[in-house]
């Protein structure tokens, strides 16, 4: 799942495709802690796994700094990050080097230990940059309601009409995600737009432009 973020970011999983974004070098990929983790969650529970079990403690490290510095604004989470966060991601980089040289190339925790080392700058990109988190579980909680209801989407009736049911969810989740009140988001861009707003002041229309406050009166 893909999480776009300002000034040309996008938080992802390691897929394949979304690497073919920055190839062009109009984004940022950082990517996401939960699935790296999951991987040696997956053998530590399955039995006896001293690398995977040692390489949670590692991952846990890093979460404990994020409960620390949750609520804070993007620059005070930037510095914390520089000064705690960055020399256990080296440590932890050195140790994953390390346990790789030692084991068959052949098991899944190789296979875990390069999927990490090879979206190592993804997985890091946090330490520089205050706004990005450990993780896009906000994203894929948010769009969980749409993968529940992705059957209904089958009788959209057309092409054009998936397409404006995809916008229209896209646009509510997107209010969630911004403590925007979605009904009255929504009743106020429709206002707008047949009361004659300009198409080239569209961005002000977009959920994120919107304060709680404004809507109030709305709603």
């Amino acid at each position: 799942m893909a999480q776009s973020m300002p000034s040309g970011g996008v938080h992802s999983i390691g897929y394949n495709a979304y690497p073919k974004l920055a190839e062009r070098g109009e984004v940022e990929l950082a990517f996401c802690w939960v699935h790296m983790r999951r991987n040696f969650y997956e053998l530590a529970t399955a039995g006896p796994a001293p690398i995977a079990s040692e390489a949670l403690k590692h991952i846990a490290a890093f979460y404990a700094i994020e409960k620390e510095i949750r609520g804070r604004s993007a620059e005070e989470r930037r510095l914390v990050r520089q000064q705690k966060s960055r020399p256990l991601a080296d440590a932890f980089e050195v140790w994953l080097r390390a346990k790789l040289a030692l084991i068959s190339q052949k098991i899944k925790l190789a296979e875990a230990i390069r999927y990490a080392l090879s979206r190592w700058q993804g997985l890091t990109r946090f330490i520089d940059d205050g706004r990005i988190e450990l993780d896009n579980n906000t994203v894929e909680r948010s769009i969980r309601g749409i993968k529940l209801s992705r059957k209904n989407a089958l009788f959209a009736g057309s092409d054009g009409g998936a397409e404006h049911w995809a916008i229209v969810a896209t646009l509510v989740e997107t209010c969630k995600v911004n403590d925007v009140d979605p009904l009255a988001y929504l009743t106020d861009v429709l206002t707008r737009i047949v009361n004659g707003h300009p198409n080239r002041d569209i961005d002000q229309l977009l959920p994120w432009a919107y304060r709680a406050q404004a809507l109030k009166a709305v709603a």
